[in-house]
C-alpha cells in the first residue's frame, strides 16, 4: 500500500515537478489481476483500482492490521464506479452485478468483499474510494439512471459537462463519501472551471478517457500560488482542501470524483474568480 502523508500548503509551493508529483499523483490505479491502494493522511482516504481478470479479488487478508482494526470496512465504507466491463462484487456473500458505469456503496461492517468480471477479455475496472464511518448504511448498487445528473458549463468556455452523482445525499445515505462521474462534451476541455476551494473537504480526481498521447493539465495549489501536474489516462490526483482542483485536456474526457469531510452538501464551495488567480 502506497501512503501519503499530509503536506502543507506553504511546503507544497516549493515543490518542483518532480515533488508535485511524488506527493499528489497516483500514476498506476489499475493492473491486471491486482488490487492497487493509496493511502492518504489527508482525511484518512484510501483509493485505488481493482481489476480482476481470470481470477476474483480480495483485499489483502491482513488489511486490517495495517487499519487497527479486524478488516477493512470494520470501520470504514467504499464506493466505487466501475469503468470497464460487466462485473460483479460479493458483499458477506450477496452478489451485485455492475456494469459499466454503475455505482456501488458498501457500508461500514462487511466482512468480506470479493470481486469478479463477466468476461475475462473485458474485465471490469472497479475505481473505489474508502472513507473513515461511524455507523452503517445499507449496501446499495446504483445505476446511470438512479444518479443525479447535472449539466454545467458554455461551449463557448470550453467547460460544457455533465455532473453523474452517484453516492450523494440525494440518492442514498452514507457517512461521509461522495462520489461522482463527471464527462465533458466533445470539443470542451475544461473541467470545473472557473475553480473553487473547499475547506470543509477534501477530494481526489481520477481521470480516463484519454488516447496514449492525450493528457490533463491538473491546476492545483492556493488560488494565488498555482501549480499544475500533468496526469495522463486512468491517474488520479489526490486534492487538499487549501488547493483549487480543476484542469484543461487536450482533449474531451471523464473523471471520477469522490470527497470527504465535514459536510456532504456539493454545492458548499468557496468559488474563485479568475481575476483573483496567479
Amino acid at each position: 500500500m502506497d501512503i501519503r502523508q499530509s503536506i502543507h500548503s506553504d511546503h507544497a509551493r516549493t515543490l518542483d515537478t518532480a515533488g508535485l508529483r511524488r506527493e499528489f499523483l497516483v500514476e498506476k490505479i489499475f493492473a491486471a489481476g491486482e488490487v492497487t491502494l493509496t493511502y492518504s493522511h489527508i482525511d484518512r482516504i484510501v483509493f485505488g483500482g481493482i481489476m480482476p481478470v481470470a481470477d476474483p479479488l480480495n483485499f489483502p487478508a491482513d488489511i486490517g492490521k495495517t487499519f487497527g482494526v479486524d478488516y477493512l470496512l470494520q470501520r470504514r465504507e467504499l464506493g466505487l464506479i466501475n469503468i470497464g466491463g460487466e462485473g460483479w462484487v460479493e458483499v458477506d456473500g450477496v452478489r451485485h452485478t455492475i456494469c459499466h458505469e454503475e455505482a456501488l456503496y458498501v457500508g461500514m461492517g462487511a466482512k468480506a468483499l470479493t470481486f469478479g468480471s463477466a468476461d475475462a477479455a473485458k474485465p471490469a475496472l472497479f475505481y473505489y474510494n474508502s472513507a473513515p464511518a461511524h455507523t452503517s448504511h445499507p449496501t446499495r448498487r446504483i445505476t446511470l439512471a438512479e444518479a443525479k445528473p447535472t449539466t454545467l458549463g458554455d461551449p463557448l468556455t470550453s467547460n460544457r459537462r455533465t455532473i453523474n452523482k452517484f453516492i450523494v445525499p440525494d440518492v442514498l445515505p452514507t457517512c461521509q463519501l461522495t462520489m461522482g462521474l463527471t464527462r465533458l462534451e466533445p470539443g470542451n476541455l475544461w473541467n470545473s472551471f472557473p475553480c473553487h476551494t473547499h475547506e470543509r473537504r477534501m477530494e481526489v480526481y481520477f481521470y480516463f478517457g484519454l488516447d496514449d498521447e492525450a493528457a490533463v493539465f491538473h491546476m492545483m495549489g492556493r488560488p494565488d500560488e498555482t501549480r499544475h501536474v500533468v496526469v495522463r489516462n486512468e491517474q488520479a490526483v489526490i486534492s487538499p482542501s487549501w488547493s483549487i482542483h480543476c484542469g484543461v485536456g487536450t482533449q474531451a474526457y471523464a473523471f471520477i470524483w469522490g470527497m470527504i469531510g465535514e459536510n456532504q452538501t456539493f454545492d458548499d464551495m468557496d468559488h474563485v474568480k479568475v481575476s483573483a488567480m496567479k
